[in-house]
């Protein structure tokens, strides 16, 4: 579909929404992506968490520092073995269909995030045993043995609270019309087109709310994104790629916010499910071969003007629990063929690489596939739509994922589901014993040097098998027009609507 084309969609759709809307104040977000199920417990994708962000409220937030701060809850208190926390709710709150989110409610949601077929949260709170409510606005969450990164949980979609009425009607459907305590109540979805929410008249921070609707509107097209921007067609967009940093800045009518990612983009490797068996998840020197055939820093420079960060682990090198002892390998195309030789494959080794559709992704798959070639690899680049992405990752129909994870405020929340043995989000299906052990001993203490070494040792276990190879992380760049007040970049990415208002 030629560029053009693709604005001439994209500005009918934002042209229909803003006559329909003219009597109201409406927020309109390019996003980079459809999201997948608008479901809390089931959702996995970020740009579903940046919609989540509109219209979902979790127990916990965090600030611009990574501070955790309330939100539907006013404080929580931990016992002193570690295996027992204590929420305290905010009173008079509602859900969208104004039943009361109480000590019964929120016991319910994290009973359902816990106990859905489908649910994604599983592993995020494997940990807790049961729910007790104490009274009417206080819950008890009773661990089966104590668990550092709970609390950081609890500000992403495991503290988000869902209605109890809403969920047991909808059942499997609930994601289809969601029910949250949230700012914006949903109020449509058109696959591919738009999700529309209207302000919540009784949400329990409604002084702060100064904008009547928010749509969210996918447009894969980066460049499209921002020429809609620029035209008044979108008020905020995400995502802008790091080579139009320049461009935004240089308009008078525009804002760029930016802040470090928190998450990585890495390469998945299919090492349990792979259907063909290949020689990439047959052994790992071959794995090792083709994370050395690959320049990071080169990547950086060609595809993002030098704006993002090289990594090789689950966290970026200027974070706390970043494991120095393991720097970033350079190239080494010479010890790549040597290691492809030593695991007597024949060559060229053949993989199939699965890529979202979209412009920097791609960008990325093809330089890897240039680099990948000279070691000895013949990449197959496939690119797909991105939620058709996940459907393929789960049922092992690929042998490489290249996906970015947006990024947790504690390094368990990048590391546990992608790589523990049977954890929900481990689409390669990795496993080793030992780093289970690894990942287990890390969640059971809080103290900082502690979890430290254990995640030092668990970084040369995942360096040497290789189930998922590290490459940059990203720097967060939003921009938005100059007429919107308000906004604040927080580190995880998302867009928070509270606050925001139209000069």
């Amino acid at each position: 579909m030629s560029f053009m084309r693709l604005t001439i969609l994209a500005s009918a759709v934002l042209t229909s929404l803003a006559g329909a809307a003219q009597a109201q104040t409406t927020l309109r977000i390019g996003i980079a992506e459809d999201p997948d199920i608008l479901d809390p417990s089931i959702g996995r994708t970020y740009v579903g968490r940046i919609v989540f962000s509109a219209f979902c409220d979790k127990l916990f937030d965090i600030d611009e520092k990574l501070n955790i701060v309330p939100q539907l809850a006013l404080s929580y208190e931990t016992s002193a073995d570690g295996k027992e926390m204590t929420i305290k709710l905010r009173p008079n709150v509602k859900f969208h269909d104004g039943e009361p989110l109480d000590a019964e409610a929120a016991k319910f949601s994290i009973e359902r995030h816990m106990t859905l077929p489908t649910s994604f949260r599983k592993s995020e709170l494997a940990s807790v045993d049961h729910v007790e409510v104490v009274d009417p606005l206080t819950i008890k969450l009773v661990l089966k043995t104590p668990y550092s990164p709970l609390i950081a949980q609890l500000t992403d979609r495991s503290g988000m609270m869902v209605s109890p009425k809403a969920a047991k009607v909808a059942g499997d459907k609930f994601g289809l019309h969601p029910v949250c305590a949230g700012p914006y109540k949903f109020v449509e979805r058109a696959q591919q087109d738009r999700m529309v929410f209207e302000r919540f008249a009784d949400y329990w921070n409604k002084d702060n709310i100064h904008i009547d609707r928010v749509v969210f509107l996918p447009i894969v097209d980066a460049t499209v994104r921002l020429a809609n921007l620029k035209s008044g067609g979108l008020d905020l967009i995400e995502r802008v790629l790091a080579t139009d940093i320049k461009d935004v800045r240089a308009d008078p009518k525009l804002v760029l916010s930016t802040a470090p990612e928190l998450g990585y983009q890495g390469l998945t490797i299919n090492i349990g499910n792979d259907k063909t068996k290949g020689p990439l998840s047959q052994s790992a020197k071959v794995r090792q071969a083709l994370s050395l055939s690959i320049d990071r820093e080169a990547i950086n420079q060609v595809v993002f003007n030098g704006e993002f960060t090289p990594g090789n682990q689950w966290v970026s090198p200027t974070h706390p629990y970043y494991q120095k002892a393991f720097p970033i390998p350079g190239r080494d195309i010479a010890k790549a063929k040597a290691l492809l030789k030593e695991a007597g494959v024949s060559l060229p080794v053949t993989v199939d690489y699965m890529v979202p559709k979209g412009t920097e992704y791609e960008a990325v798959a093809q330089v890897v596939q240039s680099m990948a070639a000279e070691a000895g690899f013949d990449i197959k680049v496939r690119v797909v739509e991105f939620a058709t992405t996940f459907k393929q990752a789960q049922a092992g129909e690929f042998q490489v994922f290249q996906i970015n994870w947006s990024g947790r405020i504690d390094p368990d929340g990048n590391s546990y589901i992608f790589m523990r043995s049977k954890a929900p989000q481990n689409d390669g299906v990795y496993s080793n014993p030992e780093a289970d052990k690894l990942m287990e001993d890390g969640r059971a203490t809080s103290n900082v040097e502690e979890r430290r070494a254990i995640y030092g040792k668990l970084t040369k276990i995942l360096l040497d098998d290789l189930p998922i190879i590290y490459i940059y992380h990203r720097t967060l760049l939003i921009a938005h027009t100059k007429k919107l007040e308000g906004y604040r970049q927080m580190p995880d990415g998302l867009v928070r609507v509270v606050g925001l208002k139209f000069k």
